[in-house]
């Protein structure tokens, strides 16, 4: 018996024939996202080609989605440390484009593998993200799935009754949407309750189980049914467990369940119940063959378990001595695989460590190569890389670009380390002022003594009078203690999205270029933005 999530239980050999079409890729991705099992290995294949297709279209949500497809599959196959390392570059995709769908996705992939980790906290966190960004662009079966996985969350967090909450609110949703994870759910749900010691009521949803089952036409997987026997045997229902178990073992023989412990571990299922009949030589033949088949695939944690069953059988039969005997080699077994598992945590950590440490360093030489070693301000890379898309989605966005006047006269007649100073200074002037009056901008040098202020959603009005403030607090701040004298002011041309036909970045750029030249053809330490027919100079 365990919680039924994302495994590669039943599966259909093929890789589907992709095709170039954005919709058709769509619909690909989709279904991978909305099943519950896979074939993993399959699975992967097919998000890789997905996303080798999705990028020759140039369609960067769909990489994204094929990355997280391929992030999930990683972990069902147990390469966790791959997964988080994978499941990084979508979430920043993700944040950076406000998808909340793809997030939801992330935190639900990270909630597997804290879960994986033993880190309930972490866990269940990751769950409750999930389920919170979720919106009306998520499909069915996320919404279902993400409070499934949160109710689970919750139980192993040791919050049944919260997570009876949730089981119950994802099961009204499943049955509003004819959702193909119903049983699944009412899985969980049963086996959280019996875990937690309610047999009444993981009895009642077994029941309630089975009973869909047989409504909707469907044969329960042998998973399912194992969770049902499990139930029947903690009730002291024998001989129904029995008969549940051979079923379970007869679906799981058809073929269609690709569980490497599953057979393995539904025969430990039904040792215990022929164990609680009485049927001792029964339970030891099933009991051997399910020993054998933990040998032979090397299922190191169903073995301990059988261990413990054997144990429990020889004292069934008043065989003391053969019960600590095994008893002694089942906590043995436990103690190995409880070390190995601590390795294996371990090793997971450290490879999520490096990752985000790998991470970080990437992001601190990202941040690095956009910004001007001198002023500590954006550079001219930072600007091509923002400026389009808010030129794109705002029509009073604003710019201004900055230049001092009469700076050569400052390098010649004091020295290039002043000028300097003073361009570090007029760097932190702006950015001051304009972190006061507009927090949503930012302030790039252009190169030398030229700069940029870009004012998202100002408009022309308030954008002229935020930057002519910052001239006259430049113009107006004490430089004697480096000019000696020598005044340092700045001229300003200001342009807005919304006065240029057609608007990018270079004719952008290019109308803010001509009303500084204005201003500086004007006298210079003035503002110059749009009138009806030259230009409009404020000056102090």
């Amino acid at each position: 018996m365990r919680l039924a999530g994302n495994s590669a239980w039943r599966w259909e050999n093929r890789v589907d024939e992709l095709v170039t079409s954005a919709e058709a890729l769509s619909a690909a991705l989709v279904s991978i996202e909305d099943q519950r099992s896979w074939n993993a290995d399959v699975e992967l294949k097919r998000a890789l080609a997905i996303e080798k297709a999705a990028q020759a279209l140039g369609d960067e949500s769909l990489v994204a989605r094929a990355r997280m497809c391929q992030a999930n599959m990683r972990l069902q196959s147990g390469d966790v440390s791959g997964a988080s390392a994978q499941i990084w570059q979508v979430h920043d995709w993700a944040v950076a484009h406000d998808d909340r769908v793809l997030l939801a996705r992330t935190h639900l992939v990270w909630f597997y593998i804290h879960q994986h980790l033993s880190d309930a906290e972490q866990a269940l966190e990751h769950a409750v993200l999930a389920v919170e960004l979720l919106d009306d662009d998520a499909t069915p079966h996320m919404q279902v799935w993400h409070r499934t996985k949160l109710a689970d969350a919750l139980w192993a967090a040791g919050s049944m009754d919260a997570a009876r909450v949730r089981y119950q609110q994802a099961e009204r949703l499943a049955v509003q949407t004819d959702s193909p994870a119903l049983l699944c759910l009412l899985n969980n749900y049963a086996f959280t309750e019996f875990e937690t010691g309610h047999q009444d009521r993981a009895e009642e949803v077994a029941e309630r189980l089975l009973r869909l089952a047989g409504e909707r036409g469907e044969e329960l997987e042998p998973a399912y049914l194992d969770t049902v026997g499990w139930i029947q045997i903690g009730n002291g229902r024998f001989a129904e467990a029995e008969a549940t178990m051979r079923l379970c073992i007869e679906r799981h023989e058809e073929g269609c369940y690709d569980a490497a412990d599953g057979l393995a571990m539904y025969l430990l299922t039904l040792a215990r119940a022929q164990r609680g009949l009485g049927a001792y030589e029964r339970a030891q033949s099933t009991l051997d063959a399910s020993r054998a088949m933990c040998q032979e695939r090397d299922l190191g944690d169903l073995l301990v378990r059988v261990h413990q069953e054997q144990a429990e059988l020889h004292a069934a039969r008043g065989e003391f001595a053969e019960a600590f005997a095994a008893h002694k080699v089942f906590f043995t077994a436990y103690q190995g695989r409880h070390s190995l598992q601590r390795e294996a945590r371990t090793r997971t950590r450290q490879a999520m460590f490096e990752t985000a440490e790998a991470r970080e360093e990437a992001e601190r030489f990202r941040e690095q190569a956009r910004r001007d070693p001198l002023t500590g301000l954006h550079n001219r890379r930072y600007v091509d890389e923002r400026l389009p898309a808010l030129i794109r989605y705002d029509p009073a966005l604003a710019v201004a670009l900055v230049d001092l006047d009469h700076f050569k006269q400052v390098n010649d007649r004091l020295s290039h380390n002043v000028g300097d100073q003073v361009l570090i200074t007029v760097a932190d002037l702006l950015a001051g002022g304009l972190a006061d009056a507009c927090p949503d901008g930012f302030v790039a040098r252009m190169g030398g003594e030229e700069f940029l202020i870009v004012l998202p959603g100002a408009g022309t009005r308030r954008a002229t009078a935020i930057v002519d403030g910052i001239r006259r607090s430049i113009g107006g701040h004490d430089w004697s203690p480096l000019t000696h004298g020598l005044p340092v002011t700045v001229s300003i041309g200001v342009a807005t999205s919304d006065e240029v036909p057609a608007a990018t970045q270079t004719t952008l750029l290019s109308t803010a270029d001509s009303r500084l030249y204005a201003a500086k053809h004007a006298g210079r330490d003035r503002v110059v933005s749009v009138t009806d027919r030259w230009e409009h100079a404020s000056v102090a």
